[in-house]
């Protein structure tokens, strides 16, 4: 339809606009987006700066944004049907483009989006109010209170917990296992039922989410975790990611006037560790032996499996910047083009390398066919990763780090990782009155923000391999270290730019499984980029990892610049919460840098604001990008905050008072999977968000 308003001022009309906007928002995205846009005709803006110049938003395109705002923060509206909508949900302004009060540049976002719902607003501004307008609104408020009611009756609300969350917690006391993708988590459990323990399970699951996930995950890939055992109480740390090629270093790059090292292709890969961690995790912790554990994971990868929504759009987005390089359309575009939604995938090729691991072990994969089908084929692809390098790899165990935040031990691991930096970022807000501030509050999320950029700071400059380095671990987790960090906030201004603190020397899958015996594994592997280098070796079914992009190759004097044999920066990491020396929660939140800001929000959720672990997870995130990185890239315009469906428009507006570039986004928030231990009943509780395709569940 097309329907021609013309604009007038009533506080009424306003009012009942809000109510109605707030009403149906819930309930019918088409009414919410007519009544949205209606309430930026209905009041007419004055001037464009008008917003900065009052107390709050009052007129014209302004109303019509805080309506439109309001309509999102009900949390329900996750992402509309049409993908132009998702780029660009904001018909009102340009995404982004609030900064330090100056007046934003009013886009023609709106009338694009009004075009892709197929109604058209005119707007004339005139001076006085006509009846026959006033008839045209009464007949729409009786046309939608109408079709509203009828809605309402189908609404799905809980009866329990925070609006946000998206089902109940799973409880089961004999085992629990979470993960990405369901048929992973049905694999963990039936390992778990056959007598396996939670290490069998975990590796059993990984294994399968290698075969159903390959955009994130794979043996071609890394692998951390962090393991809690029963019979010891006492956590361990462990440490399986690959190093840079024996004959890789800085001055490949410097001489070809390279400042970074690519993406994608032979040049970003490093030794897999994830086969290996593998076996050393299981030769300490497992049961069962290694082909039974691989064997749900061969038979997924023979007979085929149904790929699932959130995971074939991952496939979708990175498969044709990488369907040139060898061996990658073979493997993962059948028929030309990768599977939907549904399709039955089959990878055959992986069936046969999982196998061969299953049967010859470990050295099967660094130093078998695995390893010379490999190096033959980095060789005939400008390659350096050397048969070499594969034989000489090595992975270990290591002590995890911790901070103690309002009476709860958060662990982590410490570098070449980044989990340091969630622990300095709750340091520092420990000494706010988080609580009091309120979950979603503009006081709350200004804190976190500039908590995370002060921690980044330190992950760009110390952060890296330390058999390379002296990692400054201790003073940087140091509470008064915290202090003199968080000295640097200005409650009322987001900083463009912080310094690195100055001491002196002295894509990814996350799953998490439990056992009978109180064995809990916090668990996370992945390949690093969505399909990471895209490199697919002859006949191995999977691809290899990019972690060496991570490297510095512009500063000679970095920590974290790229020398041979040397592991790079790391962004995936696990996490683990004690309490009074019991495990309570293995968790990890996947996503490359949104790992630490999410871990940060997931205790804050936890302790501070006391939700249920589904709820900790479902609650609506921030992520804040374009700090400094350990690659060479230094943040100076304070980057930016994006903001999930959920925070209320009121909160947004403060936050840009307080001179934060706000945007908004869609599948940038991480995915997030948790178990709980309640040790007065002996229950195990799961979580696993809904943001992917996973699934928690027990026996």
């Amino acid at each position: 339809m097309k329907l021609v308003i013309k604009s007038f001022k009533n506080n009424y009309q306003e009012r009942a606009v809000v109510e109605l906007v707030e009403t149906w928002a819930t309930t019918n995205e088409h009414l919410a987006i007519l009544l949205a846009q209606l309430s930026a005709v209905v009041f007419p803006p004055t001037t464009l700066s008008s917003r900065h110049n009052h107390g709050g938003l009052g007129r014209g395109v302004d109303a019509g944004e805080e309506y439109w705002h309001r309509l999102r923060s009900l949390g329900r509206l996750r992402g509309w049907a049409n993908p132009n909508l998702q780029e660009n949900p904001n018909p009102f302004t340009g995404i982004g483009t609030h900064r330090r009060g100056n007046p934003s540049i009013i886009s023609n976002n709106h009338s694009t989006f009004y075009q892709n719902i197929n109604y058209t607003v005119e707007q004339t501004t005139i001076c006085s109010f006509h009846s026959s307008i006033r008839r045209i609104m009464e007949k729409l408020i009786l046309f939608v209170l109408f079709f509203g009611i009828m809605i309402i009756a189908n609404a799905q609300d809980r009866l329990t917990g925070q609006t946000f969350a998206t089902r109940s917690e799973v409880l089961a006391q004999n085992g629990m296992a979470a993960t990405s993708q369901p048929l992973a988590t049905q694999a963990a459990l039936d390992i778990l039922k056959k007598g396996g323990s939670a290490m069998d399970a975990a590796i059993a699951a990984n294994a399968v989410l290698g075969l159903v996930e390959p955009a994130s995950c794979g043996i071609g890939g890394d692998i951390f975790a962090i393991v809690w055992d029963a019979k010891e109480e006492k956590l361990y740390g462990f440490n399986g990611s690959g190093r840079s090629p024996k004959a890789l270093d800085r001055n490949y790059f410097v001489e070809r006037k390279m400042d970074y090292v690519p993406f994608i292709g032979p040049l970003p890969v490093s030794v897999p560790g994830c086969v290996d961690g593998w076996f050393e995790m299981h030769k300490k912790y497992g049961k069962l032996d290694m082909q039974q554990i691989l064997q749900p994971a061969i038979q997924y990868a023979r007979n085929g499996f149904p790929v699932s929504e959130v995971i074939a759009y991952e496939m979708s987005t990175s498969a044709d910047r990488r369907k040139d390089l060898p061996g990658f359309k073979e493997t993962y575009m059948p028929g030309g083009s990768p599977p939907k939604k549904g399709d039955v995938f089959k990878n055959p090729d992986l069936g046969n390398t999982y196998e061969k691991i299953a049967k010859g072990g470990r050295d099967a994969f660094y130093k078998g066919d695995i390893a010379r089908t490999i190096d033959t084929y980095m060789k005939a692809h400008g390659g350096l990763l050397s048969y070499d390098d594969l034989a000489s790899h090595t992975s270990n165990w290591i002590e995890p780090v911790s901070t103690n935040y309002r009476g709860y031990d958060v662990w982590e691991l410490p570098p070449n990782g980044q989990g340091t930096a969630a622990l300095q970022m709750l340091n520092i807000m420990e000494a706010y009155d988080i609580k009091s501030m309120g979950f979603g509050s503009a006081e709350y999320l200004h804190v976190l923000t500039e908590a995370k950029k002060l921690a980044y700071e330190d992950r760009a400059k110390f952060y890296a391999d330390p058999e390379f380095n002296t990692i400054p671990i201790e003073q940087l987790l140091s509470k008064d270290y915290a202090a003199q960090r968080r000295a640097l906030i200005d409650p009322d201004l987001a900083a463009d730019e912080y310094p690195a603190g100055e001491i002196e020397s002295g894509n990814t899958t996350y799953l998490t499984v439990a056992d009978k015996d109180g064995n809990m594994v916090s668990l996370i592997q992945s390949i690093y980029a969505v399909f990471a280098s895209g490199m697919v070796p002859d006949g191995l079914g999977f691809v290899l990892q990019n972690r060496g992009q991570m490297f510095n190759v512009k500063d000679a004097d970095h920590f974290n610049v790229l020398e041979p044999s040397k592991r790079p920066f790391h962004t995936i990491i696990p996490a683990f919460i004690t309490k009074d020396g019991k495990p309570w929660v293995s968790f990890g939140l996947m996503g490359g840098a949104v790992q630490p800001q999410g871990h940060a929000q997931i205790v804050a959720n936890l302790v501070d604001f006391g939700m249920g672990l589904q709820e900790a997870g479902d609650a609506p995130r921030m992520r804040h990008a374009g700090s400094s990185q350990p690659t060479g890239s230094q943040m100076k315009n304070g980057g930016v905050l994006n903001l999930e469906s959920g925070f209320d428009y009121k909160v947004i507006r403060e936050l840009r008072k307080k001179g934060h570039t706000i945007s908004f986004a869609v599948g940038i928030y991480g995915g997030y999977q948790a178990i709980m231990l309640d040790w007065a009943n002996k229950v195990y509780y799961g979580a696993s968000e809904s943001r992917k395709d996973g699934q928690a569940a027990g026996y």
